[in-house]
């Protein structure tokens, strides 16, 4: 099976290429949910708290330029037009996206109050030094393998006075023991279970993926070491039951941008024998929630003296 990676993908229509979304433009629209619009619309719920706690943390005037960094499709930059921000700067690597929140500004009748910056977290060369008073993120540093630059740019580009307000994964939590996937029992398939995980563990091994590689301590030390001050974190953990989820939907979904599905993984590493044995074992976990869900997220607001 080949997957597409890199920032674009293609379809091929005889002898015309016709560009589709990036990577991160698919997951956000497809590959999140695995195009299923109930569980779409449970994690815009979910993500509601998240963007009103990212704001409040960012106490704005209602008066100052934001900077909303890896804005996706805008959740925070939106709400911070809402909050009476005099200008946000949508930023973010996806073209693709940041075309998403250009048609939104529009269709909001706000597109005089946004600029649209494409750019990395670690490489905001594209603005000036002390330009914008707020910082933003929601889920963005799990990306990024330059942490120090990130926060270093950050700081670059706040003028005195500015603040920093960020939502991170703290996906070290979540790790759980070989005998499991997602939460859900698979030690009566030890073999299986090995196969799947290798695939995942070659994309994002361990101890160096950028998703795995800090927790929020280190979130904490990068703050500091970039000049910030005083810091504030918030660390919100979680293990509970799984919630039900349609197995067509579970198995459609990525967890990130950069990892397959488990559909697909399943095709690229399991007979067609270990498929269907997976399948009859792990689908009625699923479908019946009978796993734990472990996360964590860390919420942390800063400012530059």
């Amino acid at each position: 099976m080949s997957r597409a990676s890199g920032a674009e993908r293609y379809a091929i229509l005889g002898d015309s290429v016709t560009r589709r979304r990036d990577c991160w433009a698919d997951w956000l629209a497809e590959r999140r949910y695995g195009g299923d619009e109930e569980l779409r619309l449970r994690g815009v719920e979910l993500l509601a708290p998240v963007r009103d706690k990212v704001l409040d943390n960012a106490r704005l005037t209602g008066r100052e330029t934001v900077l909303d960094v890896g804005t996706g499709e805008g959740l925070i930059g939106f709400g911070a037009l809402e909050h009476g921000a005099a200008e946000v700067i949508f930023s973010d690597v996806s073209r693709d996206l940041l075309d998403t929140c250009r048609e939104a500004a529009k269709a909001r009748g706000v597109e005089a109050r946004c600029r649209f910056v494409e750019a990395s977290a670690e490489d905001l060369g594209a603005l000036a030094s002390e330009s914008v008073h707020v910082v933003t993120t929601r889920s963005v540093l799990i990306y990024v393998a330059d942490k120090k630059a990130a926060f270093d740019e950050f700081a670059r580009v706040l003028g005195p006075g500015g603040r920093i307000s960020l939502f991170e994964p703290i996906n070290r939590f979540a790790r759980r023991s070989p005998d499991t996937w997602a939460g859900f029992d698979l030690s009566e398939m030890p073999e299986i279970a090995r196969k799947i995980r290798a695939v995942y563990e070659a994309l994002q091994p361990v101890e160096t993926d950028p998703m795995l590689d800090f927790d929020e301590r280190d979130l904490i030390g990068l703050a500091e070491r970039a000049g910030f001050f005083p810091i504030r974190l918030e660390l919100e953990a979680e293990v509970r039951a799984s919630e039900p989820v349609r197995w067509e939907a579970f198995v459609n979904t990525a967890g990130n941008p950069r990892i397959p599905t488990l559909a697909e993984t399943m095709r690229d590493a399991l007979t067609p024998p270990e498929q269907e044995r997976l399948t009859a074992h792990l689908r009625p976990q699923v479908e019946e929630g009978r796993g734990t869900w472990r996360m964590a997220s860390a919420y942390l607001h800063a400012t530059k003296p």
